[in-house]
């Protein structure tokens, strides 16, 4: 298999090394090198004039449902899913049936991946079965390719335990990511608001996710170790994070595309596609979400890729199930944040390669030579439509089904090898 490759005129984008600029990027045996000299005689050439080169993308926060409920996805087809969408690599939660809080399920999920298209990185459970009792075992999941600990999908409201989390994991070089929720306030379906009203639903307020956020921070700040907080949702959070970090204290935070896309009117008709937690905000936490994108208080763009059947979004509302698939319509949604001026392509790579790669620990985020090559190319002038019979994922529960964007990925290389779009001599990278 093909691992050698130029990549002719591009427009480069590695904030790592200060590139933005047109040039040639050459791959010898699946890594970056700068010495074109070496490259084989019948080297292939890649032809990608008017798109975008950048590191691969990287998504910290998706889940792949395996071991357990392989029916709304899987190893596979989640990673199918990603390099659609121009992901190198995900990290997958630890919420599956059994919850990945032992050493034998990550290798379950690593040995899985072995014939995965991306890379995978197992996020492992704070507390065994996610229970908030009692802490994993946080050695032996590291030494067994775990990179980070999380209870995502319920939060640890037991404090002295977070506090140990953060303690621990530190010793062991594992990043804490934080699912900031108070159940007691968090009883709710929607966003509390005047939506909420009009519709009769329950509403949750923004202050469900924000006394958690300011717990973790005060945690954090105690014991001098590092937080990550997970899909960040409404402004009163974001104070809270830009106020710690200026004080110093080592939190960094992520947000979704879907809470800087949309408002909790999308809920409006009762549409399950729009349910989620945390909710559909308004839009002044919209407006406040795409401004800590841009002044560095949200580190991250992460999809929270949450695939769900039919059996568990076609019902009523209140008993329909949270999340939406996101992995193939990240970076469409993100790039709409490039055209409206909110960001530039240098910072959107920094948002959804850079940082991914430092909080996480793993390799990637650039290209430097030497670096493995896990490189995406974007097309930035690609007009589609996104229709249920282009999803890859095995869910299709999306409440962007029908929208028009202007620009994705149209080639996803991982260790050298193209594993999402066409590339042949001298052409244009195509759709697959």
């Amino acid at each position: 298999m093909n691992t050698s490759w130029i990549i002719k005129q591009g427009r480069v984008i590695d904030p790592v090394n200060a590139v933005d600029q047109c040039q040639d990027i050459y791959v010898l045996n699946g890594k970056i090198t700068d010495d074109a000299a070496s490259l084989p005689a019948d080297v292939q050439i890649i032809d990608a004039k008017g798109q975008i080169v950048v590191p691969g993308l990287i998504d910290m926060h998706v889940h792949l449902r395996e071991p357990g409920q392989e029916y709304k996805e899987d190893i596979l087809s989640g990673t199918r899913s990603a390099v659609h969408g121009g992901f190198t690599a995900v990290a997958c939660m630890p919420n599956t049936s059994p919850v990945n809080d032992s050493a034998s399920v990550c290798r379950f999920i690593l040995d899985k991946a072995r014939e995965a298209p991306a890379r995978v990185y197992p996020v492992c459970a704070i507390s065994k079965g996610s229970n908030g009792h009692e802490l994993t075992e946080m050695g032996d999941l590291r030494e067994n390719g775990a990179v980070a600990v999380s209870d995502d999908g319920v939060p640890v409201t037991d404090s002295q335990l977070m506090r140990r989390a953060l303690e621990y994991a530190s010793d062991f070089q594992l990043t804490v990511i934080s699912h900031c929720e108070d159940p007691a306030l968090s009883t709710g379906v929607m966003n509390e608001g005047s939506t909420s009203t009009l519709l009769g639903l329950k509403g949750i307020p923004v202050a469900a996710e924000s006394v958690m956020v300011y717990r973790d921070i005060a945690l954090a700040e105690f014991t001098g170790k590092p937080v990550h907080i997970a899909h960040v949702s409404c402004a009163q959070s974001l104070e809270l994070i830009r106020a710690a970090k200026q004080r110093g204290v080592r939190v960094t935070a992520e947000t979704a595309p879907h809470y800087f896309s949309l408002t909790d009117d999308a809920v409006t008709g009762y549409d399950t596609n729009a349910k989620m937690n945390p909710p559909l905000r308004q839009q002044a936490d919209v407006d406040a979400v795409r401004s800590a994108l841009c002044d560095g208080t949200i580190d991250v763009i992460a999809t929270d890729h949450a695939p769900h059947s039919i059996l568990e979004k076609e019902l009523e509302f209140d008993a329909a199930a949270n999340g939406i698939i996101g992995l193939e319509t990240a970076l469409p949604l993100t790039l709409r944040l490039v055209q409206e001026n909110v960001l530039d392509f240098s910072r959107m790579v920094e948002l959804m390669s850079v940082w991914p790669a430092k909080i996480l620990g793993v390799q990637g985020g650039h290209l430097s030579p030497g670096a493995r090559a896990d490189i995406t190319i974007i097309d930035p002038e690609d007009v589609f439509t996104y229709t249920e019979e282009m999803i890859v994922s095995k869910s299709k529960n999306s409440p962007f089904i029908g929208q028009q964007f202007k620009g994705r990925a149209v080639l996803t290389m991982v260790d050298g090898i193209v594993q999402f779009g066409v590339a042949e001599n001298n052409t244009h990278p195509k759709i697959a």
